[in-house]
Protein backbone atom coordinates (compact mmCIF):
# COMPACT_ATOMS: atom_id res chain seq x y z
CA UNK A 1 0.00 0.00 0.00
CA UNK A 2 1.56 3.27 -1.06
CA UNK A 3 2.27 5.87 1.55
CA UNK A 4 0.60 9.49 1.50
CA UNK A 5 2.79 12.20 0.20
CA UNK A 6 2.72 13.58 4.13
CA UNK A 7 3.60 10.36 5.72
CA UNK A 8 7.17 9.96 3.20
CA UNK A 9 8.21 13.47 4.04
CA UNK A 10 8.00 13.24 8.01
CA UNK A 11 9.30 10.07 7.74
CA UNK A 12 12.56 11.72 5.61
CA UNK A 13 12.46 14.16 8.19
CA UNK A 14 12.69 11.84 10.98
CA UNK A 15 15.79 10.26 9.14
CA UNK A 16 17.49 13.02 8.81
CA UNK A 17 17.10 13.65 12.21
CA UNK A 18 17.96 10.75 13.31
CA UNK A 19 21.42 11.04 11.38
CA UNK A 20 21.67 13.93 13.05
CA UNK A 21 21.68 12.43 16.49
CA UNK A 22 25.04 10.59 15.37
CA UNK A 23 28.41 12.38 17.60
CA UNK A 24 30.00 12.43 13.97
CA UNK A 25 30.66 15.98 12.82
CA UNK A 26 30.37 14.86 8.99
CA UNK A 27 28.10 16.46 6.90
CA UNK A 28 24.81 14.94 5.93
CA UNK A 29 24.54 14.12 2.34
CA UNK A 30 21.21 13.40 0.35
CA UNK A 31 22.63 10.19 -1.32
CA UNK A 32 23.49 9.13 2.80
CA UNK A 33 19.94 9.93 3.70
CA UNK A 34 18.82 7.96 0.72
CA UNK A 35 20.36 5.21 1.46
CA UNK A 36 19.72 5.03 5.27
CA UNK A 37 15.44 4.83 3.77
CA UNK A 38 16.56 2.68 1.21
CA UNK A 39 14.92 4.88 -1.70
CA UNK A 40 16.80 7.19 -4.63
CA UNK A 41 17.52 10.70 -4.27
CA UNK A 42 15.19 11.66 -6.60
CA UNK A 43 12.61 10.16 -4.11
CA UNK A 44 13.60 12.42 -1.82
CA UNK A 45 13.63 15.33 -4.17
CA UNK A 46 10.33 14.26 -5.12
CA UNK A 47 8.96 15.26 -1.78
CA UNK A 48 11.38 18.28 -1.12
CA UNK A 49 12.95 20.46 -3.78
CA UNK A 50 16.44 20.63 -1.62
CA UNK A 51 18.31 19.69 1.08
CA UNK A 52 17.49 23.17 2.55
CA UNK A 53 13.57 22.74 2.11
CA UNK A 54 14.50 19.10 4.89
CA UNK A 55 16.79 21.79 7.30
CA UNK A 56 13.19 23.76 6.62
CA UNK A 57 11.37 21.51 7.83
CA UNK A 58 13.49 20.79 10.87
CA UNK A 59 13.66 23.78 11.95
CA UNK A 60 9.58 24.37 11.54
CA UNK A 61 9.11 21.68 13.70
CA UNK A 62 11.84 22.77 16.42
CA UNK A 63 9.86 27.03 16.33
CA UNK A 64 6.37 25.35 16.58
CA UNK A 65 7.52 22.63 19.12
CA UNK A 66 9.13 25.57 21.38
CA UNK A 67 6.61 27.98 20.60
CA UNK A 68 3.64 26.11 21.53
CA UNK A 69 4.98 25.03 24.52
CA UNK A 70 5.90 28.53 25.57
CA UNK A 71 2.60 30.04 25.18
CA UNK A 72 1.04 27.47 26.99
CA UNK A 73 3.68 28.23 30.17
CA UNK A 74 2.68 31.86 29.85
CA UNK A 75 -0.75 31.87 29.63
CA UNK A 76 -0.96 29.52 33.06
CA UNK A 77 2.12 30.85 34.77
CA UNK A 78 1.04 33.80 36.20
CA UNK A 79 4.47 35.01 37.81
CA UNK A 80 7.02 36.49 35.61
CA UNK A 81 10.26 34.47 37.04
CA UNK A 82 8.51 31.53 36.94
CA UNK A 83 7.26 31.90 33.59
CA UNK A 84 11.18 32.50 32.87
CA UNK A 85 12.45 29.81 35.17
CA UNK A 86 10.43 27.56 33.35
CA UNK A 87 10.94 28.54 29.85
CA UNK A 88 14.39 28.06 29.92
CA UNK A 89 13.88 25.02 31.68
CA UNK A 90 11.66 24.06 28.36
CA UNK A 91 13.80 24.54 25.83
CA UNK A 92 16.84 22.88 27.67
CA UNK A 93 14.30 19.81 27.81
CA UNK A 94 13.41 19.81 24.45
CA UNK A 95 17.02 19.76 23.47
CA UNK A 96 18.03 16.83 25.28
CA UNK A 97 14.89 15.18 23.98
CA UNK A 98 15.85 15.97 20.36
CA UNK A 99 19.20 16.07 20.25
CA UNK A 100 19.53 15.72 16.20
CA UNK A 101 17.70 19.23 16.62
CA UNK A 102 20.40 20.66 18.48
CA UNK A 103 22.63 20.76 15.52
CA UNK A 104 20.66 22.45 14.09
CA UNK A 105 19.80 25.14 16.88
CA UNK A 106 23.28 25.38 17.40
CA UNK A 107 24.11 26.14 13.49
CA UNK A 108 26.34 23.21 13.32
CA UNK A 109 24.42 20.66 10.94
CA UNK A 110 23.88 24.13 8.35
CA UNK A 111 27.21 24.87 7.68
CA UNK A 112 27.85 24.67 4.06
CA UNK A 113 23.74 24.95 3.43
CA UNK A 114 21.63 27.97 2.57
CA UNK A 115 22.78 31.46 4.78
CA UNK A 116 19.13 31.60 4.83
CA UNK A 117 18.78 28.67 7.50
CA UNK A 118 21.29 30.16 9.73
CA UNK A 119 19.02 33.30 9.87
CA UNK A 120 15.72 31.64 10.95
CA UNK A 121 17.42 30.13 13.53
CA UNK A 122 18.74 33.68 14.63
CA UNK A 123 15.11 34.80 14.85
CA UNK A 124 13.94 31.80 16.47
CA UNK A 125 16.48 32.65 19.13
CA UNK A 126 15.49 36.42 19.46
CA UNK A 127 12.27 35.06 19.14
CA UNK A 128 13.00 33.04 22.15
CA UNK A 129 14.83 35.91 23.65
CA UNK A 130 12.05 38.26 23.31
CA UNK A 131 9.73 35.64 25.39
CA UNK A 132 11.82 35.68 28.05
CA UNK A 133 12.08 39.46 28.26
CA UNK A 134 8.12 39.57 28.51
CA UNK A 135 8.35 37.18 31.38
CA UNK A 136 10.58 39.28 33.07
CA UNK A 137 8.72 42.56 32.65
CA UNK A 138 5.82 40.98 33.87
CA UNK A 139 7.83 40.37 36.98
CA UNK A 140 9.05 43.77 37.17
CA UNK A 141 12.66 43.12 36.47
CA UNK A 142 14.38 46.15 36.92
CA UNK A 143 16.38 44.94 33.50
CA UNK A 144 14.81 42.49 31.69
CA UNK A 145 16.60 42.76 28.94
CA UNK A 146 20.00 41.95 30.14
CA UNK A 147 18.26 39.14 32.44
CA UNK A 148 16.80 37.88 29.22
CA UNK A 149 19.92 38.06 27.27
CA UNK A 150 22.05 36.03 29.71
CA UNK A 151 19.14 33.32 30.46
CA UNK A 152 19.43 33.13 26.39
CA UNK A 153 23.08 32.73 26.55
CA UNK A 154 23.44 29.70 29.45
CA UNK A 155 20.96 28.25 26.98
CA UNK A 156 23.08 28.17 23.71
CA UNK A 157 25.68 27.48 25.83
CA UNK A 158 24.48 24.19 26.69
CA UNK A 159 23.03 23.11 24.13
CA UNK A 160 26.88 23.58 22.16
CA UNK A 161 28.35 21.53 25.47
CA UNK A 162 25.54 18.75 24.76
CA UNK A 163 26.76 19.08 21.27
CA UNK A 164 30.22 19.01 21.94
CA UNK A 165 30.21 16.08 24.10
CA UNK A 166 28.95 13.83 21.75
CA UNK A 167 25.47 14.39 23.50
CA UNK A 168 26.60 12.79 26.64
CA UNK A 169 26.17 16.36 29.49
CA UNK A 170 22.31 16.70 29.86
CA UNK A 171 21.34 20.23 29.51
CA UNK A 172 19.35 20.07 31.99
CA UNK A 173 21.90 18.24 34.03
CA UNK A 174 22.68 20.54 36.85
CA UNK A 175 19.71 23.67 36.18
CA UNK A 176 18.03 22.96 39.44
CA UNK A 177 20.83 23.94 41.32
CA UNK A 178 22.15 26.50 38.40
CA UNK A 179 18.55 28.35 38.11
CA UNK A 180 19.44 29.81 41.51
CA UNK A 181 22.59 31.74 39.70
CA UNK A 182 20.33 32.66 37.15
CA UNK A 183 17.40 34.08 39.28
CA UNK A 184 19.46 36.22 41.02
Amino acid sequence: MPRAKGERKLEILKALAQMLEAPRWERITTAALAAKLDVSEAALYRHFASKAQMYEGLIEFIETSVFTLANKITADEGDGHKQADRLLEMLLAFAEKNPGMVRVMTGDALVGEHERLQARMNQFFDRFEATLKQALRTAADSDAGSHAATLLRYAIGSLHLFEKSGFAKKPTEGFAAQRAFLSA
